[in-house]
């Protein structure tokens, strides 16, 4: 495979897509993370989800501290080729830096944010170090 399917991209003015990480089974969104051209392809290449951190500006391989990884088994571009939907299966079952199965986890009720999934796992316990 040539890297040209990479030239479709509409890549932002830092060279970063938004990547949406969905539960390839139940559809349920798990997180929003950025990646680059060196990410995205070694996410192909390496079948694990690869992101770019913009806070710590290098390439972080979903999981490599909390065990947490993400086994990729399909990529989607969007139509105006500028967001990436990666349909991923989550390693035990917890995406979220909280402890939780999504980052996705305040609803909005009666004009106060509400955490409504539980912590699966104490932080604490999952970025020992």
């Amino acid at each position: 495979m040539t890297d040209s399917w990479l030239e479709r991209i509409k890549w932002d003015e830092k060279g970063l897509i938004p990547a949406i990480a969905q539960d390839h089974k139940t559809g349920r969104v798990l997180m929003v993370a950025w990646m680059n051209q060196e990410s995205l392809r070694l996410t192909v290449e390496e079948q694990r989800a690869v992101y770019w951190s913009r806070s710590r500006q290098k390439l972080w391989r979903k999981g490599e501290e909390s065990g947490h990884v993400q086994t990729l088994h399909e990529v989607r571009l969007d139509c105006d080729n500028d967001v990436l939907v990666l349909q991923v299966e989550q390693k035990g079952g917890i995406a979220c830096h909280t402890g939780r199965e999504s980052c996705f986890f305040s609803v909005l009720r009666d004009g106060k944010w509400v955490a409504e999934d539980p912590v699966l796992k104490n932080p604490d316990d999952i970025y020992k170090g």
